[in-house]
């Protein structure tokens, strides 16, 4: 009996021992097939850290290597994970690195790892360097929305770039990145006001269109009608003169003043003849004047560019 028993028990340590040894080998499995599926980035060149300093990591820096300063500070990281220098500047070359990538997949993940390693290096930053940790934190935020299909992070990008201001630090596009992220999270006053504030810095048609939709958006429809008027007639960009004279059409149906209307969809179908709701506004005007013949011409035409268009079905629908 206790030689079966002892027997049992050999057989019994002998089945734990297989299960263990094959459960280990498949866990040895897994891992190699994880590292490799893991994404480019990853897969970082490691230099050999006791013959890196600092100093040469600035040296490639102040070259603009980005990805050389990216290699060697992730080796560096490898050895002392919250080496603030390394930690920074990683970031900050992850950052770059991410805006020059055509694949939207290396891209978010070089940014999620800059704003990985900016968050540590802030938390151990001196005084002097925090500040601009934070700007680039909220210029890193900024981009990961611009990749998102939501806006996720403008209150993240709003947060980073107001601490930079209040710490102090200066940089002529923190104005302009404050306006579009506000935008994008519908704060039209709040938009406007860093918008004025981008103004006195530099003045671009991009800017000056931007003004005019949040003012519209705010329905300031005189303030957005003088910004539009100067990009419609002054800049050299198609788009952007199409984009300035399609609100300022709308603006003009809203405000009843229809000869104006009439005349801004022309110059629109002038430069884009197809854009269905210069068609769909030209039918407006036409209603109002009473020629329901021509009305229902436009929204056709409408209709042909966009089977879709809401607005045009909603007017044929009434005038059957």
């Amino acid at each position: 009996m206790n030689r079966r028993i002892e027997s049992e028990g050999h057989n019994i340590v002998r089945r734990k021992s297989k299960f263990w040894f094959r459960l280990a080998i498949c866990g040895l499995v897994l891992l190699i097939v994880a590292i490799g599926s893991i994404p480019a980035i990853r897969a970082i060149k490691i230099k050999e850290t006791n013959s890196i300093s600092i100093s040469d990591v600035y040296d490639e820096w102040n070259k603009s290597n980005y990805q050389e300063v990216y290699d060697m500070t992730s080796g560096i990281l490898l050895k002392s994970p919250f080496h603030n220098a390394a930690l920074t500047l990683n970031g900050y070359s992850a950052f770059y690195i991410a805006v020059s990538q055509t694949d939207t997949v290396l891209a978010q993940n070089y940014i999620d790892e800059g704003i990985n390693r900016l968050r540590l290096a802030s938390f151990s930053a001196s005084k002097d360097t925090l500040p601009q940790i934070m700007y680039m934190l909220g210029k890193s935020y900024f981009y990961k929305n611009t990749l998102s299909s939501y806006h996720y992070y403008s209150d993240l990008a709003i947060k980073y770039l107001n601490l930079a201001l209040e710490y102090g630090y200066e940089a002529d596009d923190i104005p302009e990145y404050l306006g579009l992220s506000y935008a994008s999270l519908g704060m039209t006053q709040e938009s406007i006001n860093a918008f004025t504030g981008a103004l006195l810095v530099r003045e671009s048609d991009i800017l000056l269109l931007a003004i005019a939709e949040q003012y519209y958006k705010n329905q300031q429809l005189s303030s957005a009608k003088a910004y539009l008027h100067r990009v419609s007639t002054e800049t050299k960009d198609d788009t952007l003169k199409f984009k300035s004279q399609a609100l300022l059409g709308q603006i003009y149906l809203e405000e009843q003043n229809y000869p104006e209307a009439e005349k801004m969809f022309h110059l629109i179908l002038e430069i884009n003849p197809n854009y269905a709701d210069a068609y769909y506004g030209l039918g407006v005007v036409y209603e109002q004047q009473k020629d329901l013949v021509k009305a229902r011409a436009e929204w056709r035409k409408a209709l042909r560019l966009d089977v879709n268009h809401q607005n045009a079905l909603k007017k044929m629908a009434e005038y059957k």
